[in-house]
C-alpha cells in the first residue's frame, strides 16, 4: 500500500510552499509537476456498477423540462414535478425494477442507480418517482403475489394509477410496529375494514396523497378471529377519476414545508372503509374466507421485519442521492474557489484565489474526500441491495446484512449532505446564498433525508443492536486464541464487517521526530487499525456495560440500556464510518494507472485523517493514540490538504456533471471571466501611466 505521508521529491520551493497567501500556488497537477488522475476513468469508478445506466438518466435530465425553476409556486411546482414523471414513462425510466412481463427490465441495482441521479434535476422529482415506483409500486410488487402484479402493475408503470405509500402516522413514525390504524376482517362479507381510531393514526407526510393519488398502499394491523396479528399491507383505493376521495376516505394537504414542495404530501384517514379481502398483500400473511389467518413466517416479528426489509431499496437509494446532491455541492464550491480572488499576499501581487487559502483547503478538501468515500461504499451497498433482489443472494442471512448496512451507511450520507452542502454554501459567500447557485434549494430539499424512510438515529441503533449481537455470538465464552484467530481474520473489503474487532495498541515507537512518528505510524494499515479498534472497544465497553441485564427485571434492563442508547449509537456511526473508508479502500486497491492510484491514496489518507481528527478526544482518552502523535494529526492533514489543492478541480471534473446538471452560474466560468476583465483592467491602467497612486506611497517619500 502506498505510504500514506505525503512526500515530495524535490526541496520545496515558491511553487510548492509559496508564502504571503500563497498567490504562486500550483493551480494545477501539471504546474506542481505532479501525477495527475485519469478524469475519465475515475468518472467511471464513482458511478460504480450501473454506470451506463447513470449516463443514460444524466443524458435524459439534459433536457430543461427536467430542471427545477428556482422560487416556483408551490402549485406550479407540483403540476411540473407530476408532468416530470410522465416524461419518466415516457422514456423507461419507470420500467427498470419490475419484471419483463409487465413491460420492466427485471434490474433492480440499474432502477436504484438511475433514481439517485434525478436529484441533479431536481430533488422532488427524485422523491417524487421514489414514492410512486419506489415505495407504492414495490409495495404492490415485493409485498403482493401475481393477482396483485397483473392487477395493478401495468398502471402503476405507467402511472395511471398513481399512488401513496401509507406508512407513516401523525403519532408514530419510524416505531411502525405501534401503528393505531387497524384492518378488521369481516368474515361474512369477505371484507376487511380499514379504520383510523383516532386522530394519532391518520397517515401522514404522504407524497401523492394531498392531490394525486389514486389508490395507496396501506399499512394497518391486521385484526381476525379477535387476534391482532400485526403490522400487514393493504391496496386501498383513494380517489375516483374525477380527483374526489372515496366514500370513507378524508385528508388534508401538509402544506408548505421546508424543502421537496414538488411533492404533494398530505394525511389521509380511514372511517370504515371496506375492501375485499384479496386486496390484503398476502405475500407473507394471508387470511382465508373463513378469516382463517396463515404464514410461511411463524414468528411474529421475523414475518414484521421481513415485510419491512421488502422496502429497504428506499434507504439504498437516499444514501446514494444524498451523494450525488453532496458531489454537486462540492463541484460547484470548488470550481468557484479555483477561480474566485479575494485579498492580495500582502505584498501588492494579484488578489489570492479562494482555493490557495490553507484554511479554505481545510474547510473543503476533506469534505471531498469523504464524499468519494460515500460513492464507493454507495456503490458496494447497491451490488449488495441488487444480489437480494435479483435472488442471486437473497437469503435471510443476506437481507439482514443488507438492511444493517443500509441502516449504517444512509445515517452518514444524509447527515453528511447536510454539513457539507452548508459549508460549501458560507465558501462561497454571498454567491453560495443565491437561489441560482442551487446549494440553497439542495440544503432545503435534502434537509428531510435525515428524518424519512428511517430517522438516522433510530437506523444507528438498529446497527448498534447488530454489533451488540454479533459480539455475543463470536466471544461468549470465547478463549484468547479464538479471539486473535477471530481479530486475524476480519480484513478490509467485507461488506458487513460485524464488530471491527481489533487487538490494538500503538506499537510504532515513536522517534522523537513528530514528522516522522506521524510518517511511521498512520499508513493505510494503521488507519485502519485505529478506525476498527475504535468500533471494538466501543461495542465491547457496551457489552460489559449491559451484561448485568439479564439479571434484571424488564423494566429495569429497558433503563439500564437507555442509559448506554447514546454510546450505542455513536459505535454504529463509527462502524458506519469505518465501512466508507473500508470501501474508499477496496476502490483504490483497484485501480492500475499509477498517477491516479496516487492521487486516490492521498484523498483516501486524507479521509481517515480526517475521521480520526474528527475523534482525536476518544483516541486520546483510550490511549490509542500519544499526545504527540495526536497533536501532529491536524498538521498532517494539512499537509495532505495542499498537495491534493493542483487536484482538486480535476477531482470534481471526475464527478461527471455536465453544465446541464450543474446549472449554477459562479461554476459556469463566468467567475473566471470577471477576474481576467478586472486583471486586464488595472494591468492596461498600470501600463499607461495613468493609474492614481495610493496614499500610503505619498506617506513613504515624506
Amino acid at each position: 500500500m502506498t505510504d500514506a505521508v505525503v512526500r515530495t521529491k524535490k526541496p520545496a520551493t515558491s511553487k510548492r510552499t509559496p508564502a504571503g497567501g500563497a498567490p504562486t500556488a500550483a493551480h494545477s497537477a501539471a504546474e506542481a509537476s505532479d501525477p495527475r488522475i485519469d478524469i475519465a476513468a475515475v468518472t467511471d469508478l464513482l458511478l460504480g456498477t450501473w454506470a451506463e445506466t447513470r449516463r443514460e438518466a444524466r443524458e435524459m435530465i439534459k433536457d430543461p423540462a427536467f430542471w427545477r425553476i428556482e422560487g416556483q409556486p408551490m402549485a406550479d411546482h407540483r403540476e411540473r414535478v407530476l408532468t416530470q414523471l410522465h416524461l419518466l414513462v415516457e422514456h423507461g425510466g419507470s420500467r427498470r425494477a419490475f419484471p419483463e412481463e409487465y413491460g420492466g427490465l427485471n434490474d433492480n441495482g440499474a432502477n436504484l442507480a438511475g433514481f439517485m441521479e434525478l436529484v441533479l434535476a431536481d430533488p422532488s422529482l427524485q422523491i417524487k418517482s421514489g414514492v410512486q415506483w419506489g415505495l407504492f409500486g414495490s409495495a404492490v410488487y415485493q409485498l403482493g403475489t401475481k393477482t396483485h402484479h397483473d392487477k395493478w402493475l401495468p398502471g402503476i408503470i405507467d402511472l395511471s394509477i398513481p399512488g401513496a405509500f401509507a406508512m407513516t402516522e401523525t403519532g408514530h413514525g419510524s416505531d411502525v410496529a405501534a401503528i393505531g390504524t387497524t384492518a378488521t376482517y369481516d368474515a361474512d362479507a369477505e371484507e376487511f375494514v380499514i379504520h383510523t381510531p383516532f386522530r394519532g393514526a391518520w397517515k401522514d407526510y404522504l407524497g401523492n396523497a394531498a392531490l394525486h393519488g389514486k389508490a395507496a398502499t396501506v399499512f394497518a394491523q391486521l385484526i381476525t378471529g379477535g387476534v391482532n396479528y400485526g403490522v400487514h399491507c393493504f391496496y386501498v383505493p383513494l380517489r375516483d377519476d374525477a380527483g374526489e376521495f372515496l366514500p370513507g376516505i378524508g385528508g388534508e394537504d401538509d402544506g408548505v414545508k421546508g424543502g421537496l414542495n414538488g411533492i404533494d404530501n398530505g394525511r389521509l384517514h380511514f372511517d370504515q372503509v371496506r375492501i375485499p379481502r384479496e386486496n390484503l398483500l398476502n405475500r407473507y400473511g394471508d387470511v382465508a374466507a373463513d378469516g382463517t389467518y396463515s404464514s410461511d413466517i411463524p414468528s411474529p416479528g421475523r414475518r414484521f421485519f421481513t415485510m419491512l426489509g421488502a422496502l429497504v431499496q428506499g434507504r439504498v437509494s437516499l444514501d446514494g442521492a444524498a451523494t450525488s446532491g453532496t458531489a454537486l455541492a462540492l463541484y460547484i464550491a470548488l470550481t468557484y474557489a479555483g477561480q474566485r480572488r479575494q485579498f492580495d499576499s500582502g505584498a501588492g501581487s494579484d488578489e489570492v484565489t479562494l482555493l490557495d487559502y490553507g484554511k479554505h483547503q481545510r474547510r473543503l478538501l476533506p469534505l471531498l474526500a469523504q464524499n468519494y468515500a460515500q460513492w464507493f461504499s454507495n456503490d458496494e451497498l447497491l451490488r449488495k441491495f441488487d444480489g437480494v433482489f435479483s435472488g442471486r443472494t437473497d437469503s435471510p442471512e443476506e437481507r439482514e446484512d443488507l438492511e444493517t448496512l443500509a441502516a449504517a451507511l444512509k445515517p452518514l450520507s444524509t447527515w453528511n449532505a447536510l454539513s457539507t452542502i452548508q459549508e460549501t454554501r458560507e465558501a462561497c459567500g454571498g454567491s453560495g446564498f443565491l437561489a441560482e447557485n442551487r446549494m440553497v434549494g439542495l440544503h432545503q430539499d435534502l434537509d428531510v433525508y435525515v428524518t424519512f424512510e428511517g430517522d438516522n438515529n433510530i437506523l444507528l441503533q438498529l446497527v448498534g443492536k447488530r454489533l451488540l449481537s454479533d459480539y455475543a455470538t463470536q466471544f461468549r465464552g470465547a478463549d484468547a486464541a479464538k479471539l486473535a484467530k477471530f481479530a486475524v481474520g476480519q480484513t478490509a473489503g467485507k461488506v458487513f464487517h460485524g464488530a471491527g474487532l481489533r487487538q490494538l495498541g500503538q506499537t510504532v515507537t515513536d522517534f522523537g521526530s513528530t514528522a516522522r512518528s506521524v510518517e511511521l505510524g498512520l499508513r493505510a494499515d494503521q488507519q485502519h487499525e485505529l478506525l476498527a479498534g475504535r468500533v471494538q472497544q466501543m461495542i465491547s465497553d457496551i457489552a460489559a456495560a449491559l451484561r448485568p441485564a439479564s439479571r434484571l427485571s424488564p423494566a429495569d434492563a429497558a433503563a439500564l440500556f437507555n442509559s448506554h442508547q447514546a454510546e450505542l449509537i455513536e459505535a454504529a456511526r463509527a462502524h458506519g464510518e469505518l465501512l466508507q473508508w473500508e470501501a474508499f479502500s477496496d476502490g483504490v486497491a483497484a485501480i492500475a494507472d499509477d498517477g491516479t492510484k496516487q492521487v486516490l491514496t492521498w484523498l483516501r489518507d486524507l479521509f481517515g485523517m480526517h475521521l480520526i481528527e474528527k475523534h482525536l478526544a476518544w483516541y486520546l482518552i483510550n490511549g490509542r493514540l500519544s499526545a504527540q502523535r495526536a497533536a501532529s494529526v491536524g498538521r498532517y492533514i494539512d499537509r495532505l490538504a495542499a498537495r491534493l489543492r493542483p487536484h482538486a478541480q480535476d477531482l470534481v471534473d471526475a464527478y461527471g456533471f455536465a453544465p446541464e446538471h450543474v446549472r449554477a452560474p459562479i461554476a459556469s466560468g463566468a467567475e473566471k471571466a470577471r477576474q481576467d476583465e478586472a486583471r486586464a483592467h488595472y494591468a492596461a491602467l498600470a501600463a499607461s501611466g495613468d493609474a492614481p497612486v495610493s496614499e500610503k506611497s505619498l506617506k513613504k517619500k515624506r
